[in-house]
C-alpha cells in the first residue's frame, strides 16, 4: 500500500479522475443514480468559470483522493468562508493520512483568503466521518441549524414570487 503521497490543486487533464472520484463518492453515498456531472460541466464549472476548485491526493501516480471546495461569504464576520462541498478517499487508501493532508491543504487556502469559517456537511450515518471530524480535527456539529435545499424544479418556481410577475 501506498505511504507517498501528495496534495495538488486539480487541472483540467484531471477532469475524468475528478469524475470517477465523483461517482466513486456516490456509490459510498448509496446514491449511484445521482450523479449528473458531465466531463464537460465540470471543465466548464470548475476550469473556466470557476464557480468551485478541487484538491486531489496523488498515491501509486494516480487520484485516490478529491476535496471539492468553493468559497461563501459571512454577513456576521463581514469575510469569506470556504465551504467543503465534498471529502472522497478511494476505501484502500484510507487510513495513511490523505484526509488530514486534504483537510491541512484547505485549511492553507482558508487562510491565505483571510476565511473565517470552514463548513461543510456529513451524513448523519457516516460514523467514521463524524468521528474523524470531532475527535482528530476538532469539528463541531452545528446542531441548531437544518441543511435546507431547492433544487431546478424549485428554483424554477422562485419565478412566481420576482416583483412585477
Amino acid at each position: 500500500m501506498a505511504s507517498k503521497f501528495h496534495i495538488r490543486p486539480a487541472t483540467p487533464d484531471d477532469v475524468d479522475s475528478i469524475l470517477q472520484l465523483i461517482i466513486d463518492l456516490a456509490v459510498y453515498e448509496k446514491e449511484p443514480d445521482a450523479v449528473k456531472a458531465t466531463p464537460e460541466l465540470l471543465k466548464s464549472n470548475l476550469f473556466e468559470k470557476k464557480f468551485a476548485h478541487a484538491l486531489l491526493a496523488i498515491a501509486d501516480d494516480k487520484p485516490v483522493g478529491l476535496a471539492l471546495y468553493f468559497f461563501n461569504f459571512s454577513t456576521w464576520t463581514g469575510r469569506p468562508g470556504l465551504y467543503l462541498e465534498d471529502l472522497f478517499i478511494a476505501p484502500e487508501y484510507r487510513l495513511l493520512g490523505l484526509g488530514k493532508a486534504l483537510f491541512g491543504e484547505l485549511g492553507k487556502v482558508a487562510q491565505e483568503t483571510n476565511c473565517a469559517r470552514m463548513d461543510w456537511s456529513v451524513l448523519k450515518w457516516n460514523q467514521p466521518s463524524i468521528d474523524f471530524y470531532e475527535k482528530r480535527l476538532g469539528a463541531k456539529a452545528m446542531s441548531e441549524w437544518m441543511g435546507m435545499r431547492l433544487e431546478e424544479d424549485g428554483i424554477d418556481n422562485l419565478q412566481h414570487f420576482v416583483l412585477g410577475r
